[in-house]
């Protein structure tokens, strides 16, 4: 089998509510990325990244579809059913951007499902889960109005939720996971999630004030550097999420006994190929992990349900996916990825197991044959 022509398509994403807020950046909509890679024997595979708006990480939309331009012609005749050797092409061509390459890298895992009637989950090592379990993000607010968010979260079925804190004072951030400690049960997981905008004081600050709450800390300050500062001044656990941008910082992180967990995205380590490594490495170490990614349709989320299915349960912390923060990015055949009473089921297709409804997408924004 052989690629042939790989077409690029564009979609918009509109936020549901209006505003996804973090605690330095916003985004009311988003700009997605979906590849689909044509073969020779008349199948189909496709791919998608969708950047959390341009401020952050640096990645953006438009530096996706000049990445994909970027790579395009060298991966053509290119066996798409040999990942590793499609990921090695991609790596000649051009320089990171890895987020570019996932999307190429997951098209080609779907592609591989297609051409063996099998899911992409059982190709990257099997499941016996019907689902995953899902996680919820509360946004910031007042805290009577987060702790009844929490509440209500916790009534559909979520058994972890992430706090969004920073942006404001931490006194705030302090009595709202407070309150939402005391709004929940205590057999629901929750991690705050600072999305790097507190300073090393600050974290340091709000793990004392809250050392006897419960909870994990996500990602609080902006580098890898401030994170193995604190670390051992921390009375928590603490998870590493945007500073973790390629596997030689994951395994530092790990050797080095600063992350007690990792929030993975599979669009920063450049899609399922190098994501099954990551798996693999902490599952040997006894790291748990979820299965994420910055944002996307139904082909993300298939993506990141696929391997969250095969991370064994000790180590699999849930797969979060943005559908329930937005509104349907594209039309597809298949019935939407999302999820209910707090799982996301597993598509049962092969592949993917998602088939987009190419009757209904726009034109290709850009063709390489």
């Amino acid at each position: 089998m052989k690629i042939t022509q790989i077409r690029v398509y564009r979609h918009s994403i509109e936020v549901a509510d209006g505003r996804y807020q973090m605690a330095i950046s916003a985004v009311s909509t988003l700009d997605s990325t979906v590849v689909e890679l044509v073969t020779d024997e008349g199948l189909s595979g496709f791919g998608e990244t969708t950047p959390l708006g341009p401020t952050y990480q640096p990645q953006h939309a438009l530096g996706a579809r000049a990445a994909i331009a970027e790579m395009a012609p060298t991966l053509l005749g290119v066996n798409p059913l040999r990942t590793g050797l499609v990921r090695r092409a991609m790596d000649r061509a051009l320089t990171g951007h890895n987020y570019a390459k996932s999307a190429i890298d997951v098209a080609c895992w779907d592609l591989l499902g297609k051409v063996r009637g099998e899911r992409v989950c059982d190709l990257l090592g099997g499941t016996d889960r019907s689902a995953v379990g899902s996680y919820f993000g509360v946004m910031p607010d007042t805290t009577s109005r987060t702790a009844d968010a929490a509440r209500q979260r916790e009534a559909a079925g979520y058994t972890r939720l992430q706090i969004k804190v920073g942006g404001r004072p931490l006194a705030h951030d302090i009595e709202a996971t407070r309150a939402v400690a005391d709004a929940v049960s205590p057999s629901t997981k929750l991690l705050v999630d600072a999305n790097r905008g507190w300073t090393m004081r600050d974290t340091i600050e709000f793990s004392l004030a809250c050392r006897d709450v419960r909870l994990s800390i996500e990602n609080p300050c902006r580098t890898y550097d401030e994170h193995r500062a604190i670390a051992e001044k921390l009375n928590h656990p603490l998870f590493l999420d945007e500073c973790t941008t390629d596997l030689d910082v994951i395994t530092k992180a790990i050797v080095e006994g600063v992350a007690q967990g990792f929030g993975m995205k599979l669009s920063r380590v450049g899609g399922l190929t190098p994501l099954r490594t990551v798996r693999d490495l902490c599952v040997a170490h006894g790291i748990p992990l979820t299965i994420d990614d910055t944002w996307g349709g139904d082909l993300t989320a298939a993506a990141t349900v696929h391997m969250g299915a095969t991370v064994p349960d000790p180590f699999y912390e849930g797969t979060w996916i943005s559908y329930p923060y937005q509104k349907p990015a594209y039309s597809c055949l298949t019935p939407a990825v999302q999820p209910g009473d707090g799982m996301i089921p597993i598509p049962t297709g092969s592949g993917l197991g998602v088939e987009p409804d190419l009757a209904e997408w726009d034109s290709p924004v850009g063709i390489y044959a």
